[in-house]
């Protein structure tokens, strides 16, 4: 006959060690998971950034009204701001518009609000100042009236709702299909190995090695 003989006491200390590495790992992961938020937006804004831009400078029609005048694509010349805010479990983005302090062709001073004016295709009422009479081109044809001028869409057709429209793609398509990929996020998600792997740590390290496991894995430590 066989019996199995093995100390009650040793048992119960490395389970303890266990519970106490487990409840470390899930501490580790709630405070790594702000880590992971706050890399994925700052990652986000840098490449809507940049994804914009690229439009704009192939589609200068639909983009260049949130551009200095005639710098369409230009980091440099952006009349927009894009930032994120992680709030409890969550992840958002927001964007602003500035003043452009460039001033168009014909003209002698900056459009104001120009971005939102165009982007919003707001209609633009125009009127002689100091002059009797406005000069401009309607269709490449010169206009001289003493009249009141209404715009309906001063920035053209298509730039009405142009940056919203640029925005929606990136993230429906672009950044569901590439930025995981691009940061290397998603093989770090991925590897759900990283408890277990680290199951040797629990019995001298407890807590302590717990905490510092589900931090490095949910924190994405890799995605830089």
């Amino acid at each position: 006959m066989i019996v199995a003989r093995f100390k009650t006491s040793d048992f119960q200390k490395e389970m303890k060690a266990l519970i106490r590495y487990t409840n470390g790992f899930l501490d580790g992961a709630r405070d790594g998971k702000q880590e992971l938020l706050h890399t994925i937006g700052k990652k986000t804004v840098e490449m809507l950034n940049d994804f914009i831009d690229a439009n704009a400078r192939t589609n200068d029609a639909v983009l260049h009204h949130v551009y200095e005048w005639y710098q369409s694509g230009s980091p440099n010349a952006r009349l927009f701001d894009i930032e994120y805010k992680v709030s409890g479990g969550g992840l958002t983005f927001s964007s602003t518009f500035r003043q452009s302090s460039s001033v168009s062709s014909g003209s002698t001073v900056p459009f104001y609000d120009k971005a939102r004016i165009m982007e919003q295709g707001i209609p633009v009422r125009i009127k002689p100042v100091r002059a009797q009479v406005l000069a401009f081109e309607d269709n490449g044809d010169q206009v001289f009236t003493k009249s009141e001028v209404t715009v309906r869409n001063p920035g053209g057709q298509q730039a009405a709702g142009g940056f919203k429209n640029t925005a929606d793609v990136f993230f429906n398509s672009y950044w569901k299909q590439s930025f995981l990929q691009v940061t290397g996020i998603d093989r770090i998600l991925a590897n759900t190995t990283q408890f277990k792997q680290n199951l040797p740590k629990a019995k001298a390290g407890g807590r302590a090695a717990g905490y510092d496991v589900g931090y490095r894995w949910i924190s994405a430590r890799g995605a830089r």
